[in-house]
């Protein structure tokens, strides 16, 4: 309804939305909050991966001297600052939803129990009041292009004024178009100490981006961007951890058999990415599977530090 306002949604009974006490307390004194989405909870990885990359991700935050902030819906009530057991329970729920910004008015309606996807929790954050989220990687546009299977995430994070740090897009989309696409909607992208945009498992998509050095040129963006009005937060890429990375050639080959599979199935829309993650986590030995693991974890410590540097 027009009008409506963070006390309308949390005060109805039952209520639509709930900010943890946690949260809602660093928020009301201008603490440093970053929102964690929950898909990856849900729906990205498989037990018991998902429930350490929430573990990991809250950890890193909490070391970084931000709260973290997980976005879901359980029972048609979107929590902001969801606790470890009403999210463990979420994700081991069998009738589990995945839930973008389009789904969430029928999730909630119909008290539905969803994962929030990047999109999701760009809206959930930017409507509790929280500037910035972690998380993997970004949607975008998926291969072959000429379907016209773009990511809702692109638009979302056109109108959203919250800082989105992630590894860059995930490895199996078409990263050129995908930054193409980012471009046209003056959706601000930067290389965090790097100058190409990262690619998910991959270091590197050898695509120039302009490098943000420190934590503090982040922050000296983001108010410049406030004074003048620009509406879409930045995208803060976060190269995946030396360490961690996959060699680019394997990568290509375990993506390629992937494909093939997906196209022999049928599978479109929204289950394209789980199916090849699946695929290639199989096909990598659960490689991939580590190498995700990592790049959340840095993630969310890089995400705090902004975090605090901005409400500082």
């Amino acid at each position: 309804m027009p009008g409506m306002t963070i006390s309308d949604l949390t005060s109805n009974h039952p209520p639509l939305m709930a900010i943890g006490d946690e949260v809602r307390d660093a928020l009301d004194r201008g603490g440093a909050v970053v929102a964690l989405e929950s898909a990856v909870l849900t729906h990205g990885l498989p037990e018991p991966y998902n429930v350490q990359a929430l573990h990991a991700m809250d950890d890193a935050v909490r070391a970084a001297g931000a709260i973290p902030a997980l976005c879901i819906v359980v029972d048609g009530c979107l929590h902001v600052g969801a606790g470890h057991g009403l999210a463990a329970g979420a994700a081991a729920d069998p009738r589990r939803q995945k839930a973008s910004v389009r789904d969430l008015g029928h999730a909630l309606a119909s008290g539905a129990t969803a994962g929030l996807t990047v999109a999701a929790t760009l809206f959930a954050a930017g409507h509790a009041g929280i500037s910035v989220f972690a998380t993997g990687g970004i949607g975008g546009v998926h291969r072959p292009a000429a379907l016209g299977d773009i990511s809702a995430d692109i638009g979302q994070l056109a109108i959203s004024p919250v800082i989105t740090v992630c590894s860059g897009a995930k490895s199996i989309l078409d990263i050129p178009r995908t930054l193409e696409s980012l471009e046209t909607a003056s959706v601000p992208v930067f290389g965090f100490d790097t100058d190409t945009f990262p690619a998910f498992y991959l270091r590197s998509s050898g695509l120039p981006v302009p490098r943000l050095s420190d934590v503090e040129s982040v922050v000296a963006v983001v108010r410049a961007q406030r004074v003048m009005g620009i509406p879409a937060g930045p995208i803060v890429a976060n190269p995946i951890p030396a360490a961690a990375a996959l060699p680019p050639r394997l990568w290509d080959e375990w993506l390629a058999a992937a494909q093939r599979e997906a196209e022999t199935a049928g599978i479109r829309g929204k289950e394209l990415t789980p199916y090849l993650l699946d695929h290639v986590a199989v096909s990598s030995g659960g490689r991939t599977l580590e190498a995700n693991l990592a790049l959340l974890e840095a993630n969310a410590s890089l995400a705090g530090r902004i975090a605090v540097a901005l409400a500082s």
